[in-house]
């Protein structure tokens, strides 16, 4: 974290909400027919109103890392839970492995000490039960056998996006997602399912807190990646916190930690890309220290 400048962090923080604050009055001084048309154009974009900080690695991250990683922030982005209208959780259905003699015996043991841990699968009454004794406000309890079977086109996805605010998914379905759900879920990020615990806690409610409370980082294929650090309406402060907090976090993942990483940018998802951190080559670092005069053609 000595790499990193937080004062290049916090002027780039700076700088976007300054011109977050000038499209909207820019936004408000439109005629009503030019803002009627240019909502329209940035339905989409005012949706999320979030702050990226896009992370470039120099090589391509190894495949067991591409799981979503949850990264803690210092002031949650989705805070409280109730101020979500339309909540969905979608839980793990899928029938229980058989096991084997020694995987028995700790069976029988879990069954004892912990019951709540001894299922491996969970139904929907089950879940209803629970989110409504802990006062969760989850609209929509979605089985995984569901969700496989029933939303295979992409209508039904698209039906599915639009219904709901927020996603919550049990973490051991999680890696199966991404071919359920499709492109439209994970392209920008917006509403990838947040994945909670719903084995080993006994209160599911301060899990889902602690998870909205974090920001979710899906290494891809390439170097490129991206996650949501702040909205436009929080202070600049709290947005650099965190973002220091979310360099710090994915340090702990990325392969030689901050040397694993060419550059971070901080943006909206309709600005320009701002330089936080940047790791040049070594030849790109000579060129910038040779002057122009003495370069050899």
């Amino acid at each position: 974290m000595a790499k990193i400048n937080e004062a290049q962090v916090l002027k780039a923080v700076n700088a976007l909400l300054k011109w977050k604050k000038l499209q909207s009055k820019n936004q408000s001084l439109l005629s009503d027919e030019e803002a009627e048309q240019e909502e329209e154009i940035e339905a989409e974009v005012l949706e999320d109103n979030f702050i990226y900080l896009m992370l470039t690695l120099k090589k391509i991250p190894p495949k067991e890392l591409t799981t979503p990683h949850k990264i803690p922030l210092p002031h949650p982005l989705f805070h409280p839970l109730e101020s979500f209208s339309n909540i969905c959780l979608i839980i793990d259905d899928r029938p229980k492995k058989p096991l084997n003699s020694k995987s028995n015996l700790y069976a029988e043991t879990m069954q004892k000490t912990k019951p709540h841990m001894s299922k491996s699968k969970l139904d929907v009454e089950t879940v209803q039960k629970k989110i409504k004794a802990e006062g969760i406000p989850i609209t929509k309890v979605l089985k995984f056998s569901k969700l496989k079977a029933e939303y295979k086109s992409f209508e039904a996805k698209r039906e599915l996006y639009g219904s709901y605010e927020l996603f919550l998914t049990d973490k051991r379905v999680v890696h199966l997602l991404p071919g359920l759900l499709g492109k439209q879920f994970y392209k920008k990020k917006r509403k990838v399912p947040v994945p909670v615990d719903l084995r080993g806690n006994s209160s599911w409610k301060e899990e889902i807190e602690r998870a909205c409370a974090s920001s979710l980082l899906c290494l891809g294929n390439g170097t490129c990646s991206v996650l949501k650090v702040g909205r436009g309406g929080m202070e600049s402060g709290e947005v650099m916190e965190n973002v220091l907090a979310a360099i710090e976090g994915i340090a702990e993942f990325v392969p030689k930690k901050l040397d694993g990483v060419r550059a971070f940018h901080l943006k909206f998802s309709d600005s320009l890309a701002l330089p936080v951190y940047e790791d040049l080559p070594d030849s790109k670092i000579e060129d910038l220290k040779e002057p122009k005069a003495t370069r050899k053609n």
